[in-house]
């Protein structure tokens, strides 16, 4: 069997980056272990960034209805007095959608292995194990073996993503080792369901309590999420029955009686900061948990694959339709790498900043919490690093490498209705014919700030390139300017 793509794993980075090449029109085979959807609940927050990406999936709609809009954070001491609060919008924020988006990890990956079924390009195969991968000069052989009938098959790709998780295949048989980055913190989640109403402020609360670090969330109608740092010589099977946990979430549920109250699961997790010394060889890459690990505390973990996900999928659809040389993917690593180390410092900060005991502790309180609003906390992201598809001046600032927000337009929709995943010319000059004919040629869209008051304030003057995934390109003072910026060979 011969594909253009095929992913190892179906999480939801894997699916994402199924659902997005699909989009492109290539074809690729996702290959999943498992036959079903894993039912437990496990990642619950995306943020307005990573909605944008399902909404370039069309699955907007479908996520809000099983999502739940989060009103921000809360830093709290241990008597939960509140020590700083930093409040995101519930509405849509300038992507078009609410800035903190809590939701269970299970139904975000039951929605895109439904939207998947409606792309003719992308099969989904579970109950498959991948046992080997390897590069010829012809491409990658992946060894699969069925795990019902035992039946094993060689599948020929172009291309491997490994979205294969955190003990990832892929990311051994390319050499490839994780890097420490000196976090580990021994976690207990806790998933509660219960009709009652607990009464809570509509956002998350992290306990900066270097006896006991704690994290409270609601994240659903009927759901809610404790995580309790585990102490020495504690395990998840200390906290198995009500009665042993209620005592840890009785501040929360006050007069809630017990009965009420039911154990969707109780978890041991452990919180790493790593990230993998590289994430490809050739014709395969690395992404999602097989690429880095993010401590939850400002939930970017999934996101991060996402991001992944929506870096390389545009960038190997160009390449296999001859659009873009494969000179091109070399800006995945040199682009989503340094990002997600960044958010992986971010992470590892705000964690210390909660569980750190003595006076070392509340020095990184004292100065750490009153700079998080507007920086560490703000679903604005780093913008990329330079590569061939980032334009950014060494030397001073730029739109560069930063997201095009996804601004309304004058008839109602969105910038991303408009650039309709394709390139895109964002000015603020009315253009010439020729200049719109150029655009045209090179498969871009044209989108004037006339139509957008917001586009305008961002842009304020001149012309940006906008990439298929909403990262600008290039930015200049004039439309003359960018349009020979193009990638060279775009059409």
């Amino acid at each position: 069997m011969k594909v253009p793509v095929v992913i190892v794993g179906a999480g939801p980075t894997g699916l994402t980056a199924a659902a997005l090449l699909g989009r492109h029109g290539v074809e690729c085979l996702v290959l999943e272990r498992w036959e079903s959807v894993y039912p437990q609940p496990r990642a619950v927050h995306l943020d307005d960034e990573i909605c944008r990406i399902l909404g370039r999936l069309g699955l907007a709609g479908e996520f809000a209805a099983i999502s739940w809009p989060c009103h921000g954070l809360r830093l709290v001491g241990p008597d939960l007095r509140v020590l700083a609060e930093f409040r995101r919008s519930p509405g849509a924020g300038r992507h078009g959608y609410p800035e903190a988006n809590m939701f269970d990890q299970p139904d975000l990956e039951h929605l895109l292995r439904t939207h998947l079924e409606t792309i003719g390009a992308v099969t989904l195969r579970g109950n498959t194990e991948v046992t080997g991968v390897r590069q010829d000069p012809t491409g990658v052989q992946v060894e699969v073996t069925d795990r019902g009938t035992g039946a094993r098959e060689t599948i020929h790709a172009d291309y491997v993503l490994g979205c294969d998780g955190a003990n990832s295949l892929t990311r051994g048989a390319i050499g490839a080792t994780m890097v420490d980055l000196k976090f580990e913190q021994r976690w207990l989640v806790v998933d509660i369901a219960t009709i009652a109403d607990l009464g809570q402020w509509e956002g998350v609360h992290q306990v900066c309590d270097p006896g006991r670090a704690e994290t409270y969330m609601r994240i659903g109608k009927t759901r809610y999420r404790w995580e309790f740092r585990l102490l020495p010589g504690e395990t998840a099977d200390d906290f198995g029955h009500l009665d042993r946990l209620h005592p840890l979430i009785a501040p929360w549920t006050r007069d809630v009686p017990p009965g009420d109250l039911e154990i969707v699961r109780v978890a041991e997790y452990t919180f790493r900061a790593r990230i993998a010394d590289r994430w490809r060889d050739r014709r395969v890459f690395l992404l999602g948990d097989a690429a880095h690990l993010t401590p939850p505390f400002i939930g970017q973990g999934m996101g991060a694959g996402l991001r992944d996900a929506a870096n390389v999928a545009w960038k190997l659809a160009c390449v296999l339709a001859g659009t873009l040389p494969a000179s091109a993917l070399d800006t995945y690593e040199a682009e989503r790498k340094p990002h997600a180390r960044a958010m992986i410092r971010r992470a590892v900060l705000i964690g210390k900043a909660m569980t750190e005991g003595g006076r070392f502790g509340d020095l990184i309180r004292r100065v750490v919490a009153p700079r998080l609003d507007g920086r560490a906390l703000d679903s604005a992201t780093h913008a990329l690093h330079r590569s061939d598809l980032v334009a950014r001046p060494r030397f001073r600032r730029s739109l560069a490498g930063r997201l095009c927000p996804n601004s309304l337009l004058d008839d109602g929709t969105r910038f991303d209705d408009e650039a309709g995943g394709r390139f895109a010319v964002v000015t603020a000059d009315i253009p010439t014919e020729s200049e719109r004919a150029a655009v045209r040629e090179r498969g871009a869209v044209l989108v004037t700030t006339r139509r957008s008051g917001e586009l305008r304030r961002w842009l304020r003057t001149g012309a940006a390139i906008v990439r298929p995934d909403g990262t600008v390109l290039s930015a200049s003072n004039s439309l003359s300017q960018i349009l020979p910026r193009f990638p060279a060979g775009l059409r």
